[in-house]
C-alpha cells in the first residue's frame, strides 16, 4: 500500500477509508491525537507518543478503544504494510465516539483512526525563518486535541510570510509554535518553557533537554520572553519531524549564530539518537 487508512478496524488507502459523519470528530474536533515518524517500520520514540496519547485521552475522558499494549502492536503492524523505501508519518487519533450532535457526552465507543503515508524528514541542518503572533489559543495547550484552528491559521500567515513557523506569546512570554516547540540557548544554557497549560510537552523537546543534559549543558525549565529570544545565542525548533532545527530570522531580524559549536553538539547528539533507534541515516549538511 501507498498510504494507509484504518478506521475501527477497516484497512484501506487513506482516501478509500470511509469515516461516518456523525463521528464527533467532525463537528466537534472531540478528540485527541499523536504522531511520529517511522523508518525500517521502527516508530521513533513510540512509547512517549502512546503515553503522552493515553494522557491526552484522560485529561479529556475519553477512553482509548483498546490497551497501551495492543495499540502499539497495531500501529507497528500497519507501518509494515506501507511500502515505501524512506520515511513515513504515523498519525493516530481517537475521537469521542459517533452519536447525532449533543455537546454532551455520548454513549457508546470511541473511534479509533490512523493514517500513514510518506512524508519526507526535516533536515536538520536548514534553519527557519518565523513570525511571532499573539498566542489566542485556548488554555488547554497540554492536551494534545484535535482542536488546531488558531494553528492552523498561524501557519497560514507564516507561509504567506515566506516562513516555516510561528512562535507564538502571550503576556510577553514565548509559549510555542503552531506545531512545535521553541527553545533558546542563554549564556551557554539550553532555556525551554516549563510544561505548565501553555505548552504542549513535544517529546523531541523532551529528549533534546536531556541530551542536553548528558552533554554537560545546563537546562532552564523557566519562562523566557520575546526578548530573550531575540537576544539568544541561538533558536532551536523541535518537534517529531524537526530534531533540532535552529531559526536564523524572527519577524525578519536574523538572530541565533552566537554558539554554532554548542547547537551542533546538541543537533548532532539528537540526529544520532533517532538514528541508533530506527536504522536510519540523516542529513549532516543543508545540501
Amino acid at each position: 500500500m501507498k498510504t494507509l487508512g484504518y478506521y475501527n478496524g477497516t484497512i484501506g488507502e487513506i482516501d478509500e477509508v470511509m469515516v461516518p459523519m456523525s463521528d464527533r470528530a467532525c463537528y466537534f474536533g472531540d478528540g485527541v491525537y499523536d504522531a511520529s515518524y517511522s523508518v525500517n517500520s521502527v516508530i521513533f520514540a513510540l512509547e512517549d507518543h502512546i503515553s503522552r496519547f493515553y494522557n491526552s485521552a484522560g485529561l479529556v475522558e475519553i477512553r482509548i478503544p483498546m490497551a497501551r499494549a495492543e495499540l502499539r502492536e497495531l500501529l507497528l503492524d500497519l507501518v509494515k504494510k506501507v511500502d515505501c523505501k524512506t520515511g513515513v508519518i504515523v498519525y493516530w487519533q481517537a475521537s469521542r465516539g459517533t452519536a447525532p450532535r449533543s455537546h454532551v457526552f455520548p454513549e457508546g465507543p470511541s473511534n479509533l483512526w490512523v493514517m500513514i503515508r510518506e512524508l519526507e524528514f526535516i533536515n536538520n541542518f536548514v534553519p527557519f525563518k518565523v513570525i511571532t503572533l499573539e498566542d489566542t489559543r485556548f488554555l488547554h495547550c497540554h492536551i494534545k486535541t484535535l482542536n488546531l484552528l488558531p494553528s492552523v491559521i498561524a501557519s497560514e500567515k507564516a507561509k504567506r510570510s515566506g516562513c516555516d513557523e510561528v512562535v507564538f506569546h502571550r503576556n510577553g512570554r514565548v509559549t510555542e509554535c503552531a506545531h512545535s516547540n521553541v527553545h533558546i540557548i542563554q549564556n551557554g544554557i539550553f532555556r525551554t518553557s516549563p510544561t505548565d497549560n501553555l505548552i504542549l510537552p513535544g517529546i523531541a523537546r523532551g529528549r533534546l533537554a536531556k541530551l542536553a543534559l548528558d552533554l554537560g549543558i545546563p537546562v532552564d525549565y523557566s519562562p523566557f520572553t520575546l526578548g530573550d529570544l531575540f537576544a539568544a545565542e541561538e533558536v532551536i525548533i523541535t518537534s517529531s519531524g524537526a530534531l533540532c532545527v535552529p531559526v536564523d530570522a524572527v519577524d525578519a531580524r536574523p538572530v541565533g549564530g552566537k554558539a554554532p559549536e554548542l547547537l551542533n553538539k546538541l543537533r548532532l547528539a539528537a540526529i544520532e539518537e533517532f538514528e541508533a533507534e530506527t536504522g536510519s541515516r540523516l542529513p549532516r549538511s543543508a545540501a
